[in-house]
């Protein structure tokens, strides 16, 4: 499996049809994906997130601010052609279950599935330029996507844990 198309996906995952294959149909398509111990409501809350930041290497993307460690609930309030990680725009989104990406030839789905206790994310980007600028694209996002997944676990799963000691308080 060549690592720039395939990074957590199982191969159910990169069988599955998501939104952006209908919108780069003939694109390179890779596939990332990721477990989190945390409700499929809560990862979708922190997807909404990537309005403001990209929660990958801040220093390279995000011009050296760190991306927030709260949630801000507004940020769940959607609407298409809203700017996401500032250079995408959304093309499309379910409550709860996905958002979709475009920015010129590239598109993102993020497809957010319940899985036993806790969610599996699961991301396709579809690159639709020629093969000689998809794949070095492809390469290069499966190291951002990878750490921007990592970080997004990292946060969903540290809030789940405070809303059950809360709840455990009560």
């Amino acid at each position: 499996m060549i690592i720039a198309k395939v990074w957590g996906a199982t191969e159910a995952e990169r069988d599955d049809t998501l939104p952006c294959d209908e919108l780069e149909p003939r694109g390179l398509q890779a596939d990332r994906a990721i477990s989190i111990a945390a409700s499929p409501g809560l990862v979708y809350n922190w997807l909404c997130q990537l309005r403001v930041a990209p929660y990958s290497y801040d220093l390279l993307d995000n011009w050296g601010r760190r991306s927030p460690r709260e949630r801000d609930p507004h940020l769940t309030e959607l609407e298409v052609g809203q700017e996401f990680m500032g250079v995408f725009q959304l093309q499309s989104f379910v409550l709860g279950r996905h958002i979709t990406l475009v920015s010129g030839r590239v598109a993102v789905t993020y497809a957010v599935r319940p899985d036993g206790a806790g969610t599996r994310l699961v991301v396709r980007a579809r690159f639709g330029m020629t093969p000689i600028v998809s794949w070095p694209l492809a390469f290069g996002d499966v190291f951002m996507t990878r750490k921007q997944l990592l970080t997004l676990r990292e946060l969903a799963e540290a809030e789940a844990r405070l809303d059950t000691a809360r709840s455990d308080e009560v």
